[in-house]
């Protein structure tokens, strides 16, 4: 029995000057396979019903949902654990897969020292995928500042499922095909971009940077990853109406070429 084709779905983060009921609108109508939504300052995205709401409306399942452990989230849901606990009641309520964390920063005391075992026991009493997403090194006049605990490179440490972004790999150096086979089966769930190699985290269109995404995708497709492509790219720079809808549909178009499971098209190169 063929395999099915693995799910390229589209984060909120994408339009995140937008409210997130956009996403839903803009993911129907440009065909994708589901959403990814992160959890903000934005109530609509702490409400279970209205998102699902959104979702049956769109026929758009919400695949993933990030956890506001972002810098700018600090402020949302309390405490480190709260968020992390919240965003995986979230998931289980919605029916997502995955919930997506960034690794904690140097400042958080216990939440950082106990973080790997904190997090299975958290998928232990909700049954949710919780993934930690690979970071990059913080640059100010050319020093490196250490931000992340233990880590922002998720491969050699006690996670059990990681999520893999490529716009945070080409800021930290590192080869995204590289690791995607390093990290094997704990490879959970991709959010897809691109970047080339600035200290920002620009999150270009895929293909647009340096990584090697053609060449990760097919692998993807040939291996026995079974999680989805999390479309996560920046659209601020869109320069007329219609330019955003334009980016995130040539990022679909793109990534469904390189994922499909096609011997025929292994070859190809964007």
């Amino acid at each position: 029995m063929a395999r099915p084709e693995i799910p390229v779905t589209l984060s909120s983060s994408s339009i995140f000057s937008l409210p997130p009921q956009h996403v839903f609108a803009m993911a129907d109508d440009l065909g994708y396979d589901g959403v990814e939504i992160m959890i903000t300052q934005n109530r609509w995205t702490h409400d279970p019903t209205k998102l699902d709401d959104l979702a049956q409306r769109h026929s758009m399942p919400i695949h993933s949902i990030h956890a506001p452990t972002l810098l700018f989230t600090q402020q949302v849901w309390g405490s480190a654990w709260t968020k992390v606990a919240r965003a995986a009641d979230l998931a289980r309520e919605l029916g997502a897969e995955i919930v997506v964390v960034h690794p904690p920063f140097r400042w958080q005391g216990s939440y950082a020292t106990d973080f790997a075992d904190g997090i299975r026991d958290i998928m232990q009493a909700t049954g949710v995928t919780i993934t930690v997403e690979n970071m990059y090194p913080w640059r100010v006049s050319g020093q490196e500042i250490k931000m992340y605990l233990p880590h922002y490179d998720p491969i050699p440490q006690d996670y059990d499922h990681v999520t893999w972004d490529f716009s945070h790999a080409a800021t930290a150096k590192m080869d995204s095909l590289r690791a995607i086979k390093l990290l094997g089966s704990r490879l959970a769930h991709v959010h897809l971009t691109d970047g080339a190699g600035s200290p920002a985290d620009e999150h270009l269109l895929p293909g647009h940077g340096n990584q090697r995404v053609v060449e990760s995708l097919h692998y993807l497709a040939e291996s026995d990853y079974d999680g989805a492509v999390c479309i996560e790219v920046s659209t601020r720079g869109q320069q007329y109406p219609g330019h955003r809808e334009e980016m995130l549909a040539e990022a679909l178009a793109f990534t469904r070429k390189h994922l499909a499971r096609n011997p025929a098209t292994q070859g190809e190169q964007h």
